[in-house]
Order: structure tokens, then C-alpha cells, then sequence
């Protein structure tokens, strides 16, 4: 990391940290005198939220350019098609590994400490009226997706709209990645059958458009250092106090055994299957799990995340290309681990014993869910409704958890975001090994 590059990454932890504090100290000031809380949501409604939103959206305008011209860059660099094979074998088999680890973990922690049978009835009575509003929208979303079918699957990847199905129709949403990814595949597979001087043009081509979204990318991150405590801040006093307190236990347990599966179960993928330094590894990875923390959005993290893998990290842009816009949308680690910590204690709120069988159906309905959640804020929402109404749950019990979901959003989009560079890491280590210079 140059010295610039630690200089701005400080500047934003910095800026989180001082976010944090300024937003925990007029919680405080508040709870004596209201009309200062009242007045701060005011000046972030008016100031710091489209602070934020300039910044977020500034990653999000380079997110479907980005992972095209990078995908497809990445396979078009292989050398033959034939690589393509190991190269997506290794990919998904440590995505679905890597996920299922963290349910796991997940589920443990869940049945351990057991969070559901400690949240008083009358704190989940209060959670419900107040955010039960929200929640019977989550599961109408739900109700409104189709049944999973062969057909949906095609429907999925292959729209009969291509451009339409990632363009989204709504203001939330950054449309459906699938087959935006599936025709970057595609188009570098076809690129690698071309004459050498065309397939050279072409990679010259995405070369220039990645370089672009980059150079966008690093006017965003100009502005992280003000925009970062913007977004913590305005998070922090709308969520208020009391919400977090009644919910303390599974809170807890939720963030520690996220931070318990990055900073551990992915350290030691680091050290033993990638072969690098963990200290050195998560230095050079605070840009991404900053940014990853503040936004609670995976797509919005992608531009970072490909530039510390590509500049910082070393790995080869064929890998880079390939395995983060991937991840971005399959490699959901904290998402599952969250969908999964949900379920169960939602369930012992009902008091709703799940099987050991049960469980093991949620750990791979959670991982298979991860995979189809928008790599957007609260994306997974909709979906832990269809879990709950697969186990006999209410859905509507995630009315509970939904007061606290963005804090928790945004330490599972970096778990998310760094589950998805430590796999790119392996991934590159190994295809250099069967791929020797």
C-alpha cells in the first residue's frame, strides 16, 4: 500500500470512528434533552444523507460497467478456454464452502447462547407494533416472487430483456446481476476464439473501460473520509438506544460470530491456503472493509475491492476479473451466516424448536438463499421472510429484528466483501501453481 493509499485509509477509519462517536454522544445528550436528537435527524436528513447518497451513488453508477468490462476482461486475459474450467471449479467450490462454514458457525453460536429465549415478552410485543408495518411489506415482496422452477432459473440468467434486467425499475434497487454476468462470461468466452490482434483490441477496449470506472471509483473515495461519518452517524441516531439494548444479546451474538468468521475462519484460509501474512493481508484490506461497513452494500464495494486486489494485494487480473464480480452476487458469507442466526431466533422467540435435521435443511436453504439476495442495503430481508414461512415460523416475526438490521447489514456486507478478496486470494494462488509462468 503506497503512502497515499494509507494516509486516505486512515483518514476514513478516522472519519468512521469519529461518526461513531459524535453519533453515540448526542444518543446521549438526546435522552436529556429530545429537541437536540430531534434537531440532529433534521440536519441529517438536510445535510449528511445526501452527503452519503453522493457518495454511494457515485459507486453505484460504475458497478454495471465495471463488472461487465471486468468479468469479461478477466476470462478474455486466459490463455485458452480450457482454463476456464478450473478457474470457475475452484471459485464456486469456495464459495459454497466458505458459506457453509459460516452458517454453521452461525447456527452454533445461536443455540449456544440463545437469544430468542431471553427477549422479553413485552420488548417483543413493542418491536412488532412498531415495525410491524415494515415487516408485512417484506413478506408481501416475498409472496409476490415466483415458485422456484427450471424455468425460473432460466428466466433468471437469461431475460428475454437483457439490458432491462440489470437496469432495474426501481429507485432501491440495481436491477439483476445474473445475466449481466452470465453474457460478461459469454462475451469473453467468445473472445478468446477470436484472431490474436482482435482478441488484443478487445482486451485493450475493457482494458480502457475498467481504467475509467476506476479513475471514478478514486473521485469516490476522495469523498469517503467526510461522506463515511455522514452514513455512520445518520445510522446511529436513528436507530436510537433502546432498540439496540432490548435486542443486545442478539446483537452480540450476531457481530461476533461475523467478525469470528472473517477475522478467524478467513485468516486462517489466508495463512494456509493463500500463503500470505494475515497481519500484512487485512492492512491492505481496511479500504475495503471500511467502505464495505459504511455503505452495506456489496456492488457499492466492488470498485474498491478490485482496485486493493489488483494493486495492493497482487493478484492476477485474469483472478480479480473472474472471482470479485462473482462474489459480489454468489459469495454471500455474512448474509447467510445472518439469514440463518434470523431464523433460529425468531424461532425461539415463538418458542419453535428446530431439529438437528431441521437445522441442517436451514444451513443449506441459508446458502442457497444467499446467493439469489441484491448485493444492495437490506437485499436479504424478503427472502429470511420465506425461511421463516418454511419452517412453520411467522414471517412476520421479522418485524423483531428489523429495528436493528442495518447495523447489522453493514458488518455482514464486510464480512461479504472480505470473504470475497480472501477467496480471490486462494483462487489466485492455486491457478498460479497450475499455471506456472
Amino acid at each position: 500500500m503506497t503512502d497515499v493509499d494509507t494516509r486516505l485509509a486512515n483518514r476514513i477509519l478516522l472519519g468512521l470512528l469519529a461518526g461513531a462517536v459524535a453519533g453515540a454522544a448526542t444518543l446521549v445528550i438526546g435522552s436529556f434533552a429530545p429537541g437536540v436528537l430531534e434537531g440532529a435527524r433534521q440536519f441529517t436528513a438536510l445535510v449528511l444523507d445526501p452527503l452519503g447518497q453522493v457518495f454511494l451513488r457515485m459507486l453505484f453508477f460504475v458497478v454495471i460497467p465495471l463488472v461487465f468490462a471486468s468479468l469479461a476482461m478477466g476470462i478474455a486475459q486466459l490463455e485458452r478456454l480450457g482454463q476456464l474450467g478450473p478457474l470457475a471449479g475452484r471459485t464456486f467450490l469456495l464459495f459454497f464452502l466458505n458459506m457453509g462454514i459460516a452458517v454453521a458457525l452461525g447456527l452454533l453460536v445461536m443455540n449456544v447462547v440463545g437469544p430468542g429465549e431471553n427477549l422479553a415478552p413485552e420488548a417483543q410485543a413493542s418491536l412488532m407494533e412498531e415495525y410491524g408495518g415494515k415487516a408485512a411489506e417484506h413478506v408481501e415482496r416475498r409472496a409476490g416472487q415466483p415458485n422456484m422452477t427450471p424455468m425460473t432459473i432460466v428466466e433468471m440468467f437469461m431475460p428475454r430483456n437483457l439490458f432491462g434486467a440489470f437496469v432495474g425499475n426501481g429507485r432501491e434497487t440495481l436491477g439483476d446481476v445474473l445475466p449481466l454476468i452470465l453474457f460478461a462470461i459469454l462475451v469473453g468466452a467468445a473472445a478468446l476464439r477470436l484472431k490474436s490482434d482482435r482478441r488484443e483490441k478487445l482486451r485493450s477496449g475493457l482494458e480502457i473501460v475498467n481504467d475509467l470506472m476506476t479513475g471514478i471509483v478514486h473521485f469516490a473515495l476522495a469523498l469517503a473520509p467526510f461522506a463515511v461519518p455522514a452514513l455512520i452517524y445518520s445510522v446511529i441516531i436513528k436507530i436510537g438506544w433502546d432498540i439496540v439494548v432490548a435486542l443486545g444479546l442478539f446483537v452480540a451474538s450476531c457481530v461476533v460470530v461475523m467478525l469470528l468468521h472473517l477475522f478467524g475462519t478467513m485468516s486462517i484460509w489466508v495463512r494456509l491456503l493463500a500463503k500470505r501474512r494475515v497481519g500484512e493481508f487485512w492492512r491492505e484490506m481496511r479500504p475495503v472493509l471500511v467502505t464495505a461497513f459504511s455503505t452495506s452494500s456489496s456492488a457499492a464495494t466492488l470498485p474498491t475491492a478490485l482496485a486493493v486486489a489488483r494493486d495492493q494485494l497482487k493478484v492476477s487480473p485474469p483472478v480479480a476479473g473472474f472471482v470479485l464480480p462473482l462474489g459480489t452476487t454468489m459469495n454471500m458469507a455474512g448474509t447467510a451466516l445472518y439469514e440463518g442466526c434470523v431464523v433460529l431466533f425468531v424461532a425461539q422467540v415463538f418458542g419453535i424448536d428446530l431439529s438437528f435435521a431441521q437445522q441442517l435443511t436451514l444451513l443449506l436453504l441459508a446458502v442457497l438463499s444467499a446467493v439469489a439476495v441484491a448485493a444492495i442495503p437490506g437485499g436479504s430481508l424478503p427472502l429470511i421472510a420465506g425461511l421463516l414461512a418454511s419452517f412453520g415460523i411467522p414471517p412476520e416475526g421479522i418485524g423483531i429484528i428489523l429495528g436493528v438490521d442495518r447495523i447489522l447489514d453493514m458488518t455482514r456486507t464486510m464480512v461479504n466483501v472480505g470473504s470475497d478478496v480472501v477467496t480471490t486470494t486462494v483462487v489466485d494462488r492455486y491457478t498460479k501453481l497450475s499455471n506456472p509462468a
